[in-house]
């Protein structure tokens, strides 16, 4: 109970305040995509920078780690697909929004704000790795397979994907934020003074910003429809990608403070780029936004409960 008093209903609450303030026009909707907008394309991609380039490449990118997150990322996104084929019986293209979804965990705006409350600053490290490869590889596999689904569909064919798959990749202002973060790194590279302050005073708005404004836009994401998928997709997000992090970190002895960082993180409700991905593509756009709403509240409990399991 201490846990969910002292590190999930915080976070909670600035996401409710948001979402309230959005339901009550006490802030308009243009209001909130700006600041989703400001979240996105400056304050996060701000903070990545600021933590790939004073990461310890060579301590905290353990391959080991990336393959516990990772494997359940993938294994949730080959559920979600072949279900929305094979069980729900929609397209491809659909299933392939769907398995988007059991995909791409809230690792930014859920997952570092859980990590911080429950472990403090020091413990971010390992989440940083995670999130270094989350957009390179989530758009990557999402990308790529909607693209492969596309062409088959309309009977085009697939040489131009790479090129394709690269453009959507590098037009992402997170994935440009973790490059030139890396940059930095490798090179060894300084910013003056200055500079280093205002990026500061940028990156500490990032967090709180992006959690109200993501309130305001799951005030929007009406559930309707399409229960079964949605809970499905809940299952995998909430329930087996953890349940698999969780046992491969085991298996392969991760340290407490990288074992933490996985399981919270995968056990977090599918991120607002979830609605993105099938947005950008107008697919299975119903199910998306409801699932990420749904999902989201109902981590309240089950990160919770991953809390409590956590050595």
């Amino acid at each position: 109970m201490q846990a969910l008093l002292e590190v999930i209903l915080p976070v909670f609450i600035v996401i409710a305040s948001g979402y309230v303030a959005n339901w009550r026009n006490i802030i308009s909707d243009s209001a909130i995509d700006g600041l989703m907008s400001f979240t996105q394309m400056i304050a996060i991609p701000c903070l990545l920078f600021r933590a790939i380039w004073t990461l310890d490449l060579g301590e905290h990118f353990d391959p080991l780690l990336l393959v516990a997150f990772y494997s359940g990322s993938i294994i949730g996104f080959a559920a979600g697909l072949l279900a929305g084929r094979y069980l729900f019986g929609r397209d491809w293209e659909d299933s392939v929004a769907i398995g988007f979804c059991c995909l791409f965990a809230n690792s930014l705006m859920l997952g570092l704000a859980i990590t911080e409350r429950a472990y403090g600053t020091g413990a971010l490290e390992p989440n940083y790795a995670i999130i270094a490869l989350h957009s390179p590889i989530c758009y990557g596999i999402g990308i790529t397979a909607m693209e492969i689904a596309r062409a088959k569909s309309r009977g085009t064919a697939l040489s131009r994907l790479p090129v394709s798959v690269l453009r959507a990749m590098f037009r992402n202002a997170l994935v440009i934020g973790i490059a030139i973060g890396a940059v930095f790194n490798i090179g060894n590279l300084s910013l003056p003074g200055p500079v280093t302050d205002a990026l500061d005073m940028v990156v500490r708005t990032a967090l709180p910003a992006a959690l109200f404004a993501l309130g305001g836009i799951l005030y929007r994401y009406k559930p309707q429809g399409d229960f079964r998928i949605i809970f499905f997709v809940c299952a995998v997000s909430l329930i087996l990608h953890p349940a698999i992090t969780w046992t491969l970190g085991k298996a392969f002895d991760l340290p407490t403070g990288a074992f933490r960082s996985a399981v919270l993180t995968a056990s977090m409700a599918p991120g607002v780029n979830a609605y993105v991905f099938a947005n950008l593509y107008g697919r299975a756009r119903r199910v998306a936004a409801s699932s990420v709403l749904i999902a989201t509240g109902l981590s309240v409990v089950s990160i919770w409960l991953w809390l409590a399991a956590l050595p």
